[in-house]
C-alpha cells in the first residue's frame, strides 16, 4: 500500500530525495567529480554529523546548466547551510541560483533567504567581477578565492610560493571588503604543512581572516596561523590602552615602539584582542541555538573552512 506524504513539504523533500537518486553528474572545471550518485546519497548523513558537531554543512554544487540543479535538489533535501557554486564568474549566475534556493525554500517550507550562498571565484572574470557578483544576491556573505583553476586561467605556472597568486589575493580581499562580504583564502594545495602555514600567515598580513583548504592535516596548522598568540594578544592590548590613555588626556594618538597609535590601528588591535578564541585554544564550534547560515559569523572563529 502506498504511503501518501503528510504534507506538500515532505512530499516536495522526498520528490528532491528521488531526483538525486536517479542523477548523474560530469566533471566541471579541472577537478574530477567521482561517483557523484553515490555523493549525493550520502549528503544526508554529512549534514546530520555537521548537525551534531555544531559545524555548518556547506555542499559545493555544479553549473545550474548543466546538471547542478540535482545536485542543488539533493543538498536542499538534505538540509544544507550554504550552497556553494564554483567558477563563478557573472551576476546572472547567481542571481539564478538565488532564485533556484529560493524556489527550494519555499517546497521545503523554509525561511526565505535562510540559505547561503558561497561564490567560488576560480577564474580571471571572477576574481576581477566580484563586486558585481557579491551584488547578484542577499545571500553571499562570503566568497572563496580559487587556486588551481585560478592558475589555469591565468596561464600562470602554479608554486608552492604562491607568486603567481599573489596580485589577485591582494584585489580579492579589496574588492571583498568593499562590497562588505568576508573574503576566505585560496586553499594551499601542496602537501607540505610547512607551506600552508607560510601562506596562511601571509593571508592574515594582507587581511584575511579565514583560508580554504583540501588536506585535513592541514587543519590544525591553518587554524594557529590564523589565531592571533598571546604575544599578539598581549601587544594588541598594549597598544589600545596607550591609544585609550592618549585619548584620555585629549591626544588624538600615541607613540608605541616606534608606531604611532590612531584610530583605525587602535580599532584593529582593539578587534585583535576581542576577537572570539584570541588565545589558541580549539576553534569554536557553532552550537545548536545558532541559526542556520552563519558562515560569515563563524568564519573568524572556526577559521580553517573545508572546501570539499
Amino acid at each position: 500500500m502506498a504511503v501518501r506524504p503528510r504534507c506538500r513539504c515532505e512530499r516536495a523533500r522526498r520528490h528532491a530525495l528521488q531526483r538525486c537518486r536517479c542523477a548523474d553528474r560530469r566533471p566541471r572545471g579541472l577537478h574530477a567529480a567521482a561517483a557523484p550518485r553515490r555523493g549525493r546519497a550520502l549528503l544526508p548523513r554529512f549534514v546530520q554529523g555537521c548537525r551534531e558537531r555544531g559545524l555548518v554543512a556547506a555542499v559545493r554544487i555544479n553549473q545550474l546548466d548543466g546538471d547542478g540543479r540535482d545536485d542543488l535538489a539533493a543538498a536542499m533535501a538534505a538540509g544544507a547551510d550554504v550552497i556553494s557554486l564554483p567558477m563563478a564568474e557573472r551576476a546572472a549566475q547567481v542571481a539564478e541560483l538565488d532564485r533556484a534556493i529560493g524556489q527550494w525554500e519555499s517546497e521545503l517550507g523554509g525561511a526565505p533567504g535562510a540559505i547561503e550562498l558561497l561564490p567560488v571565484c576560480e577564474t580571471a572574470l571572477g576574481v576581477a567581477d566580484l563586486r558585481t557578483i557579491a551584488a547578484a544576491s542577499p545571500r553571499i556573505r562570503c566568497a572563496l578565492l580559487g587556486a588551481e583553476d585560478l592558475a589555469h586561467s591565468l596561464c600562470a605556472e602554479r608554486s608552492p610560493e604562491g607568486l603567481e597568486l599573489e596580485h589577485a589575493r591582494r584585489r580579492f580581499v579589496l574588492d571583498a571588503r568593499a562590497a562588505g562580504i568576508e573574503p576566505i583564502d585560496a586553499p594551499y594545495t601542496f602537501s607540505d604543512a610547512d607551506g600552508a602555514v607560510r601562506e596562511a600567515a601571509h593571508a592574515r598580513r594582507l587581511g584575511y581572516r579565514s583560508k580554504s583548504l583540501v588536506r585535513p592535516q592541514h587543519a590544525t596548522a591553518i587554524n594557529e596561523a590564523l589565531t592571533p598568540s598571546a604575544a599578539d594578544t598581549a601587544r594588541a592590548q598594549a597598544l589600545v590602552s596607550a591609544f585609550e590613555a592618549a585619548r584620555a588626556r585629549g591626544e588624538d594618538r600615541a607613540l608605541v615602539d616606534g608606531l604611532w597609535v590612531e584610530v583605525p590601528t587602535g580599532a584593529t588591535r582593539s578587534g585583535c584582542c576581542n576577537a572570539p578564541g584570541a588565545s589558541r585554544a580549539s576553534p569554536r564550534r557553532r552550537s545548536a541555538a545558532t541559526p542556520r547560515g552563519t558562515l560569515a559569523a563563524t568564519a573568524w572563529r572556526v577559521r580553517a573552512i573545508f572546501h570539499i
